[in-house]
């Protein structure tokens, strides 16, 4: 992690709790207080366990992970054991790395789930050995003892908005397609129903994709698809849910000599602000993982020692299988080419000198990137 991240992860933790907080309003109202707080109260040398869902996304290895191990390092004196496993979007496996995890006897276990759903007994099993579930980006099912993530609609109707926005008065004549997430992942569910709140009645959409493992190959080969039904001269724009799968698509379109039309991401990815910045893909939503991360080790710390959560979260969601979980929801900032500055270079996701190399350079200069 280069240096300004790390100064951006100290600064953000001074202010994250009262944006979150601010941010929660969509959350789920009630009362009761279950989960709210810890085992026994524990010191420093608690052993925690970290398991993220996969690593084609670029995110997770270079950002939650060092992240969220260097805070709870921070809050824990550099006593806490942290142990790390990676799903590789297997959800059999990650049911086998929290047995393990089990086996290892975690006092608390941050779990990003491959299948929400899928993942509910390895909960359960978790409770039953005593250990703490904090739900980290995906709501997971089973009794977890608390939650973290984004706004999960409002990043869906920020790229709704974005997409309308993209096309102008010419949006009610437009046809689009839609490419949302993985079944598996109930953010995807999510991100696709603020989309849908804002897209419905005000654009046509001609096909729309549910895109297994988020994979952008196959987002590539949804979108030939939706190219060979509709006609490469009848599409207007693409909700993309993601960067990753933005890449796949617009890879297809030139392939299908497609240009100039708008393609929505999310995750703010390196690669994803590059085509950003020469108008290949029009915007993506940043989410602050320095703030969601600092959250999750703050709210697993607290959990391991026996302490309250009242003071961290502040709201409660609930699943299908839980409910009145605290929580905290982070806030979301559209990312198109005319706020890079103010976004991921302010908060040390990337140097100028990072997004700005080779063919890039001249239209980082056209936009004053590091000025």
């Amino acid at each position: 992690m280069n240096t300004r991240m790390r100064r951006a992860a100290v600064a953000i933790a001074a202010g994250a709790m009262a944006v979150s907080l601010a941010a929660c309003g969509s959350a789920e109202e009630a009362g009761g207080d279950n989960a709210a707080t810890g085992s026994p109260a524990k010191g420093d040398n608690i052993k925690v366990g970290l398991l993220l869902p996969e690593n084609k996304t670029a995110r997770y290895e270079k950002f939650d992970r060092p992240l969220i191990e260097k805070k709870i390092k921070e809050l824990t004196n550099n006593k806490a054991e942290i142990q790390y496993n990676n799903a590789r979007q297997d959800a059999n496996l990650q049911a086998q790395q929290v047995d393990t995890m089990i086996t290892n006897k975690v006092d608390v276990l941050i779990l990003d789930a491959v299948d929400a759903k899928a993942i509910k007994n390895s909960v359960q099993k978790a409770a039953d050995a005593g250990i703490k579930v904090v739900a980290y980006d995906r709501l997971a099912e089973g009794p977890i003892s608390a939650y973290t993530s984004f706004d999960n609609e409002e990043v869906g109707r920020t790229q709704g908005e974005a997409l309308l926005k993209a096309l102008g008065d010419k949006a009610k004549d437009s046809q689009i397609v839609m490419m949302n997430g993985s079944v598996t992942d109930p953010n995807a569910a999510q991100f696709k129903k603020g989309a849908h709140s804002v897209l419905d009645g005000k654009v046509k959409i001609g096909r729309e994709f549910d895109t297994k493992e988020w994979s952008p190959d196959n987002a590539n080969a949804n979108m030939e698809s939706a190219i060979s039904a509709l006609g490469k001269d009848n599409i207007d724009g693409v909700y993309s849910a993601n960067d990753g799968m933005a890449g796949g698509i617009i890879t297809a379109l030139k392939a299908a000599g497609i240009a100039d039309i708008p393609v929505t991401g999310q995750d703010a990815e390196l690669a994803a602000v590059q085509r950003i910045i020469t108008d290949q893909q029009y915007m993506s939503v940043y989410k602050s993982y320095p703030q969601e991360a600092e959250v999750a080790a703050e709210m697993a710390v607290a959990l391991a020692k026996g302490e309250d959560l009242s003071a961290i979260a502040k709201d409660k969601v609930s699943s299908a299988s839980a409910k009145d979980v605290p929580s905290v929801l982070v806030p979301v900032v559209s990312l198109t080419k005319d706020n890079i500055n103010d976004t991921v270079i302010k908060d040390g996701i990337y140097t100028a000198d990072e997004i700005c190399t080779g063919s890039y350079k001249s239209a980082c200069d056209k936009l004053g990137i590091g000025a």
